[in-house]
């Protein structure tokens, strides 16, 4: 088959080189280069990288909507089009420019987590179970029909990371097996119940804030589903309010003797851990960084009594 490969970040690269393993790939299109650190260098993306690497041509519009870049589809005469976390909507003309439409491959279980962060708002919620849908795509956010569905279980330690990567290679596995057949014609579209859906919003840096009143569980979801961005984090609610980075924890047993009914109070702050109260129950924090400083374990924290018990966390 002839391809266009619509993709941007690292999630999306697995699925590149499964579809160059079986189609005729004519292009990639990503998202145009950025500027990265100090320095503001100019990066390319993940998928630019590795379609110079494939000797595969690169396409980065900066403009989607002119008329131009649907000509420069249609002019490209692909069976197919595979999006795969690209990052812009594309317009009606440029999903009708390959013969047989374009194709999506989405890190959730459609019609739950339409949207730009199904990952995280998955992890977050405390959900047992994630995938990728290969859709067929419409102008809706995520509302195409769906072609098939691959599922896996979100482990209970599982970060968005950890589940990002798993999804990435369930999603190449997805293009494999399940491109060649749409192409043949050999699926029976679905239509997703519309009645089912949930949203999963693009992610905000304050998103990761994390809200002490909430249940032990539900924070231990929330530092997982933040991780690796934006971060989970707190801050002291001393005369510095420094920020501290949650990278890690646990939900701990019910502590004796706690008598703090304040969510956020440390507990227990010790060389056996750092033990915070929630709304209902306990955490432990496990992995910590203290603003401008490096990760550390949370009870090197307590032991150079950078944290004691009875401290607010806000």
């Amino acid at each position: 088959m002839r391809a266009l490969f619509f993709g941007t970040p690292e999630f999306a690269v697995p699925c590149l080189r499964a579809l160059a393993d079986i189609a005729d790939v004519q292009a990639v299109v990503c998202q145009p280069d950025k500027p990265v650190g100090r320095g503001l260098a100019l990066a390319a993306p993940p998928t630019k990288v590795v379609a110079e690497e494939l000797g595969i041509p690169v396409h980065q519009p900066t403009k989607l909507r002119t008329g131009e870049f649907a000509e420069w589809v249609r002019a490209a005469n692909v069976d197919v089009a595979l999006v795969v976390a690209y990052g812009r909507i594309l317009p009606q003309d440029v999903l009708d420019g390959p013969r047989l439409g374009c194709v999506n491959v989405h890190a959730s279980l459609l019609p739950k987590y339409r949207g730009a962060a199904p990952i995280t708002w998955a992890v977050v919620n405390g959900e047992h179970e994630s995938g990728v849908t290969l859709m067929k795509m419409d102008i809706g956010m995520d509302t195409g029909d769906a072609l098939e569905r691959f599922a896996v279980p979100i482990l209970p330690d599982d970060t968005a990371g950890d589940l990002s990567r798993r999804l990435s290679d369930l999603g190449a596995l997805a293009v494999r097996r399940g491109l060649p057949k749409y192409v043949a014609g050999e699926y029976t579209p679905e239509a997703q119940n519309h009645a089912e859906a949930t949203m999963a919003r693009l992610l905000e840096k304050n998103d990761g804030r994390i809200v002490w009143s909430a249940s032990a569980g539900a924070v231990h979801n929330h530092v997982r589903g933040m991780s690796p961005w934006p971060g989970a984090f707190t801050k002291l609610s001393s005369e510095t309010g420094k920020t501290v980075k949650i990278h890690r924890t646990a939900c701990a047993p019910a502590m004796s003797g706690g008598t703090s009914v304040v969510p956020g109070t440390v507990e227990r702050a010790d060389k056996h851990g750092v033990f915070v109260r929630t709304g209902n129950g306990v955490v432990e924090l496990i992995d910590v960084q203290l603003e401008g400083k490096k990760p550390m374990a949370a009870r090197d924290w307590a032991a150079g009594r950078g944290i004691t018990a009875g401290q607010i966390l806000v």
